[in-house]
């Protein structure tokens, strides 16, 4: 794909979604942290049920940490792998407080040195929190990247090193949003809804739907 093609993808992403964010609910930088690091292999969805109740009394790494692991499992018991993510968030929370002062990182290093946090989890954290032109490669990134071939690549470090360089800097802060909303509303993974789609006579994906 050349890039006359991609600016315009993503100018006609830009243009139906002018100020794109997360779907996560969330009121600051460590409320993100949590609801992210809990949304691995969950859906938002699922999250923001978890977290509606739990952000209202604990919201905070040392309202959190005071709750102990097992108080904090039961407000996140529905969300998958909860038993690791509540020892995860706990530790986090214990780390935050003795090494940053209860606030949240912003520096890469340091927000992949805390438990249950990687790459992905970190990039949202920078550029959903602190607006870096980061770009956090999940399934539904890396399935449009591929599909349209806007940037291909065969693992998530790939694609992620071909978007931050294909991608036009106007664009940097706001493409992961954008990719991942039309990955899971339009670029679905089990048959695309090409018909609905305001960028299929762009993509290069040779087998489109009706």
């Amino acid at each position: 794909m050349n890039n006359a093609k991609r600016k315009e993808i993503l100018t006609r992403l830009r243009d139906a979604n002018p100020n794109p964010e997360t779907e996560l609910n969330f009121a600051s930088p460590f409320e993100l942290l949590v609801a992210v690091t809990l949304s691995a292999q969950a859906t938002d969805v699922g999250v923001n049920k978890a977290t509606a109740k739990l952000f209202p009394v604990a919201n905070t790494p040392q309202s959190i940490y005071d709750l102990g692991v097992d108080g904090l499992k039961e407000y996140i018991k529905t969300i998958g792998l909860f038993n690791a993510k509540a020892e995860n968030v706990h530790k986090m929370c214990r780390i935050l407080l003795d090494q940053h002062n209860g606030e949240v990182p912003e520096s890469r290093e340091a927000l992949e040195a805390l438990p249950g946090v990687g790459r992905k989890t970190a990039n949202v954290v920078l550029n959903t929190a602190f607006g870096w032109p980061a770009i956090a490669v999940d399934t539904h990134i890396f399935r449009v990247s591929n599909r349209t071939k806007f940037a291909m690549g065969k693992t998530v470090e790939k694609v992620e090193e071909k978007l931050l360089k294909v991608v036009p800097k106007e664009f940097k802060v706001d493409v992961h949003h954008w990719l991942i909303l039309h990955g899971r509303y339009t670029c679905v993974a089990r048959k695309p809804r090409c018909g609905s789609c305001i960028i299929e006579d762009l993509c290069e994906y040779p087998d489109k739907t009706e």
